[in-house]
């Protein structure tokens, strides 16, 4: 089999890869992608729908090295990216006060992309094996045969999604040539629960507002109980910053308890919880749901530990569960000004494969688009 050549190929036809190749459309490249069809993540994410920016976008959104962050953000921020959507006819609906999805579905934004890219462009069905580096030029091997390249850009996402064809490809490809690859983990992902909490799997589908506390880091927003034990995207963006020990839940965060002790109202009714969530908790603090007027001293220190419910996870609910992957390749090692190894000459590292990872909310897609855009003006 001849040997195809491209002076860039591209792995992976995801969000930062297909943005990457829109941007180079008049340019010799390639993009390999071991799925049958671009977009795959894209394609399920946010409902169907897409949660592709966020009208607030900030280094602080994101886990990682916040100078490196800051720097690749403000280069293509939200505004630009949904300005160059705009102008090939894709408005984004503003949704949940700040998160920007497509209206009807994210084949939208697939679409868009699409339309940029000639389809001889794509390689699809094609395994990325190995990539060493002969020369001035790359070399990878694949289940097609032999590619050669000038530039290489590792696009290839994270672990997240195995279901979806997800592989470790890209930190594989990154280790080869030397560079360091920080712990991953599942990211954006719910939690699993030792047997003390085990009766939160009995009130599986109910949700409700909750603030949480990781090191740090207070989340509020929404709880879910599940099956597995946890998950909703307060305990969601939680997952980013926890690794083991415990995470505390104010499961009361707008209620005040010392406003209530006077009430002749069942406690149940008065605490802000689902019903449901509410007696449950009561009867794993051992208080009888009766009139507030009635609780005891005691019985009122048990419920202030609602405000304060700390906890070790058992651990996540995985990577087939998780939104994203995070670790990943070490960003001291990356130029932020091309996204170019600062280890090989023209090897480039786009979006999730990154040691960087963003909150819910339409920031990683974020991520993904501004690093394909600050990699296209050093490649063009």
């Amino acid at each position: 089999m001849k040997n195809q050549k491209a002076d860039t190929i591209i792995i992976g036809a995801g969000a930062s890869g297909l943005l990457l190749g829109a941007l180079l459309s008049h340019r010799d490249f390639l993009i390999i992608d071991n799925n049958p069809k671009v977009g795959s993540k894209i394609l399920i994410s946010g409902g169907g729908r897409c949660n592709i920016t966020n009208d607030n976008v900030k280094p602080k959104n994101y886990l990682g090295n916040q100078r490196f962050v800051r720097n690749i953000i403000k280069r293509f921020d939200q505004n630009r990216l949904l300005t160059w959507l705009g102008e090939r006819g894709l408005t984004p609906e503003l949704r949940k006060n700040s998160q920007y999805f497509c209206k009807t579905s994210a084949k939208e934004v697939v679409d868009v992309l699409k339309r940029e890219i000639e389809n001889k462009k794509l390689k699809l069905q094609t395994t990325v094996k190995k990539v060493e580096k002969k020369g001035d030029f790359f070399e990878l091997q694949t289940s097609q045969g032999i590619f050669i390249a000038k530039n290489v850009v590792v696009a290839s996402g994270g672990l997240s999604f195995p279901k979806i064809g997800a592989t470790s490809i890209g930190y594989d490809i990154a280790k080869s040539f030397g560079h360091s690859v920080n712990t991953l983990a599942p990211g954006l992902v719910g939690f699993t629960v030792q047997p003390e909490q085990f009766f939160f799997k009995t009130l599986s589908g109910i949700s409700t507002d909750v603030k949480i506390r990781v090191g740090e880091k207070e989340i509020n927003g929404s709880l879910l109980f599940a099956h597995k034990g946890i998950s909703g995207p307060a305990v969601l963006d939680a997952s980013l910053y926890w690794e083991k020990g415990k995470i505390t839940i104010d499961f009361l965060p707008t209620i005040k308890l010392e406003f209530l002790k006077s009430s002749k109202k069942n406690i149940s009714n008065l605490v802000g919880l689902p019903s449901r969530v509410a007696k449950a908790f009561l009867e794993e603090l051992n208080i009888e749901d009766k009139s507030a007027n009635r609780l005891s001293s005691q019985e009122w220190q048990k419920l202030e530990s609602l405000k304060n419910y700390s906890f070790a996870p058992a651990g996540t609910f995985g990577y087939g569960k998780a939104e994203v992957t995070k670790g990943g390749i070490d960003t001291d090692e990356i130029d932020a000004s091309s996204m170019m190894s600062r280890r090989v000459e023209n090897l480039y590292f786009l979006g999730e494969v990154l040691d960087v990872t963003g909150e819910l909310g339409g920031y990683n897609f974020q991520w993904a688009f501004s690093t394909a855009f600050v990699s296209s003006k050093a490649l063009t």
